[in-house]
């Protein structure tokens, strides 16, 4: 009810984050604002533009007046005909310097003072900015400027003309308009396509992948809450790949805890009622130690030793379970006598078609704890056993265990070997993971994990040796810690 409360809030918050200003609405409202600050600077040079060209045209305007003006008989034309051609250049006076006479073409209200004059001749391109902003901001209704251009005669030194500015400003707010209306319609479209084009390449992918988070974390070890991949080949692609990855091993992982507490709770129920019985059992063995019979004598301290084993056993299980084993306790020890414990424990009897074979150095020891070694060989042989036990026929002339050891300076190295069917290619990635590596019909692949755990403790190593036939496991254990990758270069340079 707790979890299923938490999913409930985590959605709730999540839908209203959605509701006030999520990807998609950001993503629209920096699109629509960085294509509108593309136009502001586009519209600064064209303002700047259009105010040159307007005056451009009035020049050229002038320059057609000039000529007319300067072909009419003595220079003089009817003051109508006069006014007619300064309303269409809309001007109030046309003069042009020739040499050093400056000669005025034609005059209607000429002004007393000029507020601006502006040179056409030598405009560079940051005045050309500044006067067109100074004219928007600035001019008043009643201003009056002369514009200077080059004259249409080739004697002609320059021509002016004298103009209202107010006609100037108002074609400059118009075209300003215009421009502010034609960038709301461009910014409005451009924003809309790249919002639907993002959306549906980023933002509905991301949506995808955040829901799927949620519903994950809801059941995280449901395997149909795993991600399905989009066959995306982009970025979004590797992220549902990577994500479905991480998902799967933290599905495996929380299922392989589950399991870990269930035999955790399964082995603790037992193992009170489990120790009484091995107890009893002792107390039995204890009484049959007296018997004078030799055979009881034999086997009678033995059986004792595999009865306390099988208490130690029982006690480790639980504290797999609870990720803890105690460290080794070195001591030197002959290897050979240990082996033949292990052949014993496992009952390869003469009656069990298995062949033991044994080759190991005359004398060999190490240091190590002799019964936490004593397991990682039990459960590596016993591993072996259950290998060539799964063929179903026996053959002793096939079926065999061989167990070899050396020493390597200051290592000791251990092989345990089978001719068995060897380990498949599917079980080698997690082969010393517990509910991971076992092929066979209701293992727990307990064994190797539990045999690698100890050779670790002792600063060692344990691999699957491959290119042999069936399966041969390697063990290294150090006297002492030592560097084992030094060790390795040591022996590849010798």
């Amino acid at each position: 009810m707790e979890t299923s409360t938490e999913t409930q809030e985590a959605q709730a918050a999540h839908g209203g984050r959605r509701l006030r200003l999520g990807l998609s609405g950001k993503l629209l409202f920096l699109t629509t604002l960085f294509v509108m600050v593309a136009e502001v600077l586009i519209y600064v040079p064209s303002i700047a533009n259009f105010r040159l060209n307007w005056l451009n045209d009035r020049l050229a305007a002038a320059h057609t007046a000039a000529l007319v003006l300067d072909a009419a008989p003595s220079g003089m034309v009817p003051e109508s005909l006069a006014k007619q051609i300064l309303n269409s250049i809309g001007a109030r006076a046309v003069a042009m310097k020739m040499g050093n006479q400056r000669r005025m073409l034609a005059a209607a209200n000429v002004p007393s003072a000029v507020e601006q004059d502006i040179d056409m001749r030598d405009v560079t391109w940051w005045s050309a900015i500044m006067e067109a902003f100074d004219t928007m901001v600035y001019a008043k209704p009643d201003d009056v400027i002369r514009v200077v251009g080059p004259a249409p005669m080739a004697d002609g030194q320059f021509l002016e003309i004298v103009l209202d500015e107010a006609p100037l400003r108002k074609a400059m707010l118009t075209f300003s308009v215009n421009i502010m209306l034609l960038s709301l319609v461009i910014s409005g479209i451009t924003a809309t396509l790249v919002f639907l084009a993002l959306n549906y390449l980023l933002v509905r992918p991301m949506r995808r992948i955040t829901d799927n988070m949620i519903a994950f974390r809801a059941d995280p070890e449901n395997a149909e809450r795993v991600i399905g991949h989009s066959g995306r080949a982009d970025e979004i692609g590797m992220a549902e790949e990577e994500l479905a990855a991480m998902q799967r091993e933290l599905a495996s992982m929380l299922h392989q805890r589950s399991r870990l507490a269930a035999l955790g709770l399964a082995v603790s129920k037992i193992n009170h009622d489990l120790r009484n019985l091995l107890a009893s059992a002792q107390l039995f063995s204890d009484q049959l130690s007296t018997l004078p019979d030799p055979k009881v004598q034999r086997f009678a301290p033995k059986l004792m030793r595999t009865l306390e084993r099988a208490i130690a056993f029982c006690q480790s299980t639980l504290s797999y379970g609870a990720a803890h084993e105690p460290p080794p306790e070195r001591k030197t020890f002959e290897v050979e006598p240990l082996i033949e414990e292990v052949h014993e424990a496992l009952g390869l009897t003469i009656d069990v078609p298995i062949r033991w074979i044994v080759s190991v150095e005359r004398g060999l020891t190490m240091e190590a704890d002799r019964e936490q070694l004593f397991r990682v060989l039990v459960n590596v042989a016993r591993n072996a056993v259950q290998a060539l036990e799964a063929r179903g026929t026996r053959d002793p002339a096939r079926d065999q265990i061989r167990i070899t050891g050396r020493r390597e300076g200051a290592v000791v190295v251990l092989e345990i070997s089978d001719t068995g069917p060897g380990v498949p290619e599917k079980a080698r990635a997690n082969l010393f993971k517990a509910f991971h590596a076992s092929t066979r019909a209701g293992g727990t692949g307990l064994g190797l994990a539990i045999a690698a755990e100890l050779v670790r403790a002792h600063g060692g190593e344990i691999g699957l040796v491959p290119g042999t036939i069936g399966a041969t496991f390697r063990i290294t254990i150090p006297d002492r810690a030592i560097d084992l990758e030094a060790h390795r270069g040591a022996r590849v340079r010798a």
